[in-house]
């Protein structure tokens, strides 16, 4: 199967994604889910009037916790139209943190399986025009046509329902080096024309997300005298800052050559696809034993805000009170004090010490031409891997249990005829992962534990 010819709507038919699902394992589910699922939360009220606020080279005042639209709650199967998204439970979300202070959202033409630009337009649209920011992307990966780009960058105002957008992005840039930006961005001659587009006020600021090497990093923002970067889009946590894996580069050296130029970061993956939130309980008890009354997660965010040039922090908030806990963080934030720098890079290099794999949930891999749901087996794994319910051998004193959970949970969360074992290594997936992941490999590895799990029955 050719997977550019895939109709995203039969895909959508064929296998049923469900984002919420996966989302909630973010926060810890199974045998220790419970006890996993009070490191997010906190029983303190949510503050109203006390959102931290940055204001960016062009004078708006944004909010330093945005919403990232990736991670709407989705319907237990689609809706007439195909539609995966609960409108309703979007509605709602966005109204909470309208009132809490929110006013930043980002969205692509390819979230939430090309549905997101949609119901978060719907949502927005219920809202003054002034009282929000929207940030969307030119997210051509896959036909670079001039025509085809035009097209969809077109097509995102009449999704969002505005005349004008205020942050747009060139997505993902990186992947596949230069030669790929070139073709997405400068043969087309698409960045002059969203560059005229800002002229006219079509655009209000106008950067780009990265994920990729350091020499096309350095060679797209060496266009800054040219282009006028108004922001750029960085994937920021305590984790990466020093310590980022594979081909990413790490967000201390991204940060400090946007500060050079005085050119503001926004920022993605704080909880680096959720497993900030849900880590070891080891770490757990480190974390609160320095702030008992913080969740766990309250940690990242205050490290991704803390550094002066961050105008908005990215969180795909799929739950109300995933919200809630950030509206804490963040009204007002704390800054970091050097002493907690220095200990979270601590707790960072303990992190690096446990093998999961570097997924961040941005289903960019997906759709899989044999259905298989790749980040689900992903996620799943690096969650029982935090949760000690790997077991290495039958030696182990929770052996037992922990077959056990990581059978059942992976039974739960990923449907037989779409787990691991049906990946025949195609390595469709493998040019699209910003994580630079060698799928096929992490599969059949997966695979392979958890045949031998099967097979031994005690």
């Amino acid at each position: 199967m050719d997977k550019k010819n895939i109709n995203r709507r039969d895909f959508i038919k064929i296998v049923g994604i469900s984002t919420a699902t996966v989302s909630g394992l973010f926060y810890g589910c199974g045998t220790k889910g419970e006890k996993s699922a009070s490191k997010s939360g906190s029983e303190t009220a949510v503050p109203e009037g006390e959102m931290t606020y940055r204001t960016s080279n062009t004078g708006d005042k944004v909010s330093l916790l945005g919403y990232g639209c990736m991670r709407w709650p989705t319907l237990p199967s689609p809706a007439g139209d195909g539609n995966v998204i609960d409108q309703d439970a979007v509605n709602e979300l966005i109204d909470y943190a309208m009132a809490h202070g929110v006013n930043y959202y980002d969205t692509s033409p390819v979230y939430v399986q090309g549905w997101s630009e949609k119901s978060t337009g719907i949502a927005l649209k219920r809202h003054s025009r002034e009282k929000f920011y929207v940030a969307t992307k030119l997210s051509n990966f896959s036909n670079y046509t001039r025509e085809n780009s035009i097209k969809m960058y077109k097509r995102s105002f009449e999704e969002l329902q505005v005349d004008y957008i205020d942050y747009y992005l060139l997505h993902s840039i990186g992947n596949g080096g230069m030669k790929t930006f070139r073709a997405r961005y400068i043969d087309n001659g698409m960045l002059d024309y969203l560059i005229e587009e800002r002229k006219a006020g079509r655009i209000r600021n106008l950067g780009f997300s990265f994920h990729g090497t350091q020499d096309v990093f350095d060679e797209v923002l060496a266009m800054h005298d040219k282009v006028h970067w108004d922001f750029v889009q960085i994937q920021l946590n305590y984790v990466d800052w020093r310590h980022a894996s594979g081909r990413n580069v790490n967000a201390e050296y991204l940060y400090s050559e946007l500060e050079k130029r005085n050119i503001q970061a926004i920022i993605m993956e704080p909880l680096l696809g959720g497993r900030l939130s849900n880590v070891p309980q080891h770490i757990v008890d480190r974390l609160k034993q320095k702030r008992p009354s913080d969740s766990v997660a309250s940690w990242a965010f205050r490290f991704a805000g803390t550094w002066d040039k961050v105008l908005t922090v990215l969180s795909g908030m799929t739950y109300k009170e995933h919200l809630q806990d950030n509206l804490r963080t963040y009204s007002p934030l704390v800054p970091l004090t050097d002493d907690d720098k220095e200990f979270l890079e601590e707790t960072a290099q303990l992190i690096k010490k446990y093998p999961t794999v570097p997924c961040n949930d941005c289903k960019y891999c997906m759709p899989c031409p044999y259905g298989i749901d790749i980040p689900a087996i992903l996620v799943h794994y690096n969650k029982c891997v935090n949760e000690g319910n790997v077991p290495k051998s039958r030696t182990d004193e929770n052996y037992a249990e922990a077959r056990r959970a990581y059978l059942v949970g992976y039974d739960r969360s990923v449907p037989k005829l779409r787990q691991a074992s049906h990946c025949i290594g195609c390595k469709q997936c493998v040019e699209h992962c910003p994580q630079d992941i060698n799928i096929p490999d992490e599969l059949h590895r997966i695979d392979r534990f958890v045949e031998s799990l099967k097979q031994d029955t005690l």
